[in-house]
């Protein structure tokens, strides 16, 4: 089975994997070697989505709101 490469992955799918294989190591029935391929792999997910969340953070820390605290728009991506 072809493993789709991480940085084509969204949020949800490398979050998806990342559970699957939290619970294939916990379940402590993978040989040694496939321990670490998982180990590997793994954190390349987390990885990945700490980046995709801090991605969206930033888009949130851009939202402007007005006068009536309502959102108003976007600051400049530059700013």
């Amino acid at each position: 089975m072809t493993q789709t490469p991480v940085a084509e992955m969204s949020f949800e799918q490398a979050m998806q994997e990342l559970e699957t294989l939290v619970t294939q190591l916990e379940g402590s029935q993978v040989a040694l070697d496939d321990s670490i391929k998982l180990y590997e792999r793994g954190a390349e997910l987390k990885k990945h989505c700490e980046e995709k969340l801090k991605s969206a953070e930033e888009k949130v820390a851009k939202i402007t709101f007005g006068a009536d605290g309502k959102p108003n728009g976007l600051t400049a991506a530059d700013e």
